[in-house]
């Protein structure tokens, strides 16, 4: 069952003028009809985590009437299928676990943008006798969280090596820990770069990153669209040296059913507020609100924003970019 209060929206222009203090000199949100959004993000340790609750902050402060919570989640499979039940209304997802096996989009979603992209990660200790992604045969390797991108993408690239490794379903943070304590030999990660799970095991022990070079030449060319060579950067975690991999588009997604003048406007926050999107974000569930940066944001830009490849922009979405044009 979706959750939207049924009232009509503002027009387009009303809620953009509202949403800057210029509607009749101000922009009280009780002059909108109230709207309680809910954002399914992804676990802890990961990405999806920090950017949608930065994200959920922003929409809730510049959207006029509209109150945006987090749901935390398993991740993209995860996200979709809640947005599909009706669970949720907005949602972040890779890309290659959207598409469908037609090229088309699940019934009942569209996306309102491109956000930035993931990096595949194949992580071990640094004593580790993993050198190279054949050497998995038979190892302990997590494969991310049930329904998360990272076990769409992981046993991909192990269906397409036509490798059997022993594999666990687990978190970021947890893939983190029992890496760290020797519970398993190796984790995947589907995430921005740097992500907060990998980051902190860099600073305590050290780790190595496997190549996937090959793995991304073969997912690429086996299946079009969602997959482009790519590389981590020898910035990105202590003492690991620039690795290749794969990456992968993160988009927004909302359900089809949403008014167009609200995804507008949510359209609008996301574009217009990079920076302050970037620049923090406050953890419910730490001990302590203290803000933490989301560096990811500052991938997100009109030009590639609009980059969904097969996925149908919400028409919402889609009047923001023509806007844009103009």
């Amino acid at each position: 069952m979706v959750l939207l209060n049924p009232e009509p929206w503002l027009s387009r222009r009303a809620v953009l003028l509202a949403a800057g203090g210029l509607l009749a000199g101000c922009s009280q949100r009780s002059e909108v009809g109230e709207v309680r959004l809910r954002l399914a993000t992804g676990p802890a340790g990961a990405v999806y985590r920090r950017i949608g609750g930065s994200l959920a902050e922003h929409i809730s402060e510049q959207v006029p009437g509209a109150t945006v919570s987090t749901v935390p989640s398993g991740a993209s499979t995860d996200n979709i299928r809640m947005l599909r039940a009706g669970e949720v209304h907005l949602g972040l997802t890779s890309l290659d676990a959207l598409i469908t096996s037609d090229g088309s989009a699940p019934e009942g979603l569209s996306a309102i943008c491109r956000l930035y992209d993931s990096h595949l990660h194949l992580v071990v200790m640094a004593g580790s006798a993993i050198d190279a992604f054949g050497d998995l045969k038979g190892k302990r390797v997590s494969l991310g969280a049930r329904d998360s991108g990272t076990e769409f993408t992981s046993l991909r690239v192990l269906e397409l090596g036509l490798l059997d490794a022993d594999g666990r379903y687990l978190s970021q943070a947890a893939s983190a820990a029992a890496l760290r304590d020797g519970e398993i030999d190796a984790m995947f990660s589907l995430t921005g770069v740097p992500t907060p799970a990998i980051t902190d095991l860099a600073q305590r022990h050290l780790i190595r990153l496997i190549p996937l070079e090959e793995q991304a030449d073969g997912l690429f060319i086996a299946f079009p669209g969602p997959y482009t060579p790519a590389m981590i950067p020898a910035t990105a975690y202590s003492g690991v040296p620039a690795t290749r991999t794969v990456a992968v588009p993160n988009v927004l997604l909302a359900r089809s059913d949403l008014p167009d003048d609200l995804v507008y406007a949510v359209t609008d926050t996301i574009f217009t507020h990079t920076g302050t999107i970037a620049s923090a974000w406050h953890d419910e569930t730490a001990a302590e609100a203290v803000p933490e940066a989301v560096p990811e944001a500052w991938h997100i830009n009109v030009r590639t924003g609009i980059s969904t490849a097969s996925i149908p922009l919400h028409p919402g979405a889609a009047a923001w970019f023509r806007d844009r044009k103009h």
